[in-house]
């Protein structure tokens, strides 16, 4: 049987290999996208000073969220060690002294989210997707085209991936489209908090709380829910 979160529908062929996985959804209305900010720059050194009390990288391997997100790329054929879980691979730049990404105010907003709850999150601008998303098992040969790619991947059939009613949005839960990215025209946001088998429900509730309070307190723009 599929699942449906808002408007997101998990097709029934994943059900069976990963009966637990569950998705929350929520949108963002109105923001105001800009390049960077001084208060959220501070905020950033915040953040990172936090990480660096808590974390150390042998211990980092150790955190159980990071270790479900782990096993569960390993399942679906991606190896953790050469692409990291997102919230794993922001908390060892910091670690590494490394600055955090600057792409916009949105992202980056939900980027410390995501460093701050250890759940992956993306967000994609609502008005260029075309429909309801579907959460399904990729077909071989299928051509998808991420953030920053100079040329379309091939997939190999068996990925877990997103698509709306035209084309692919997202490789779950580690890579999205190009097409469908938030900028700074972006005015409407869909944002999703996505869960692997292992990260409980409250745990993606609190996540995805705290991803709208953090990009409604530099963006402006109204959370519409959470489901």
């Amino acid at each position: 049987m599929s699942r449906t979160y808002m408007d997101l529908m998990i097709s029934s062929d994943i059900s069976p290999r990963f009966p637990s996985l569950k998705v929350l959804t929520s949108r963002i209305i109105n923001v105001k996208v800009k390049k960077q900010d001084e208060e959220l720059e501070k905020f950033k050194n915040e953040i990172t000073n936090d990480v660096k009390k808590q974390y150390n990288l042998d211990s980092l391997k150790n955190a159980t969220s990071f270790r479900e997100y782990r096993d569960f790329f390993w399942k679906i054929g991606i190896d953790p060690t050469k692409t990291r879980p997102a919230a794993e691979a922001l908390i060892r730049r910091i670690l590494r002294r490394e600055s955090l990404p600057r792409i916009n105010t949105l992202v980056d907003a939900y980027n410390l989210a995501s460093i701050k709850t250890e759940i992956a999150l993306a967000a994609f601008d609502a008005d260029k997707l075309k429909g309801k998303l579907l959460m399904r098992i990729a077909e071989h040969g299928e051509e998808f085209i991420g953030i920053g790619m100079a040329k379309p991947m091939i997939l190999q059939g068996g990925e877990i991936v997103i698509s709306d009613e035209e084309k692919l949005v997202a490789v779950y839960p580690h890579r999205d489209a190009d097409d469908t990215k938030v900028t700074e025209q972006t005015r409407h946001v869909f944002l999703l908090t996505c869960g692997v088998p292992g990260i409980s429900e409250e745990s993606l509730q609190k996540a995805s709380q705290i991803a709208v309070e953090f990009i409604t307190r530099f963006c402006g723009g109204e959370g519409k829910g959470i489901e």
